[in-house]
């Protein structure tokens, strides 16, 4: 069973499709066959702009955890290697200094329905019973339906170097945003007399690159939101911690 028929998610998917087609109608006049592919651009820079709360909120706990650094360095040291006990009192702490932990996470968990909109609205052939029209939609020749690794493995693979360039693009402004996060709040090294710590850490230095395997295997629509969304990021990032000292 197709879940997208489900009356509540076609609704929604209707929907999506008629904003990225009205944009794509509005744009084509101007930039032509890349009209879709702007679409998607403006739809994440809106998307953004509509989060940018959230973001402040997350520069804000982030700003907060700096401050308390010294004391939650502190709580581990009291706590050795009784794990319950430092984060029960981490926990204490935060709520004691009116701090989310899970601030920081907001603007990634708000996109994640518009990341899987655009995943099936590019890879569904029809859209509640009607034909989808975006699966035609392409950029500098390539469908925006075309995932990352479609291309190079097909006779697209002449236009490989531009989905090519765009990874490599998001790859350098996931580690740039990596590295920022890292100079305004440095990780804990980790304790080596807590088992798995080595693992968390070296797991935690590759996580943000997930984005970039995801758009690797997704279509190529998705794969500009998230570029796009990544940029963004970066430069929204550079200006609030200057702001929100």
């Amino acid at each position: 069973m197709d879940i997208t028929t489900l009356p509540v998610l076609a609704t929604v998917l209707h929907a999506g499709a008629a904003v990225v087609t009205t944009l794509t109608d509005l744009l084509t006049p101007v930039v032509g066959p890349a009209g879709a592919a702007l679409a998607v651009v403006v739809l994440t820079l809106a998307v953004r702009v509509a989060l940018v709360p959230l973001a402040v909120l997350q520069v804000r706990a982030e700003r907060d955890r700096r401050r308390l650094a010294p004391r939650i360095a502190e709580l581990r040291r009291r706590a050795g290697r009784d794990s319950a006990r430092f984060q029960r009192s981490l926990q204490e702490l935060y709520a004691s200094e009116h701090v989310s932990p899970l601030a920081g996470c907001l603007p990634v968990l708000a996109q994640a329905p518009v990341v899987s909109l655009l995943y099936t609205l590019f890879t569904h052939a029809s859209i509640d019973g009607t034909v989808n029209t975006l699966l035609r939609a392409t950029l500098a020749g390539i469908p925006l339906a075309q995932s990352a690794v479609a291309v190079v493995t097909s006779p697209l693979w002449v236009h490989g170097w531009l989905v090519l360039a765009l990874l490599v693009v998001l790859a350098v402004a996931v580690e740039c945003t990596r590295r920022s996060q890292l100079h305004w709040n440095p990780a804990p090294e980790a304790d080596p007399t807590v088992p798995g710590a080595a693992a968390m850490t070296g797991a935690a230095r590759w996580l943000p690159f997930v984005s970039v395997v995801f758009a690797a295997l997704a279509p190529l629509a998705a794969a500009l939101y998230l570029l796009t969304s990544a940029l963004w990021t970066l430069a929204e990032r550079a200006v609030l911690r200057r702001v929100l000292r």
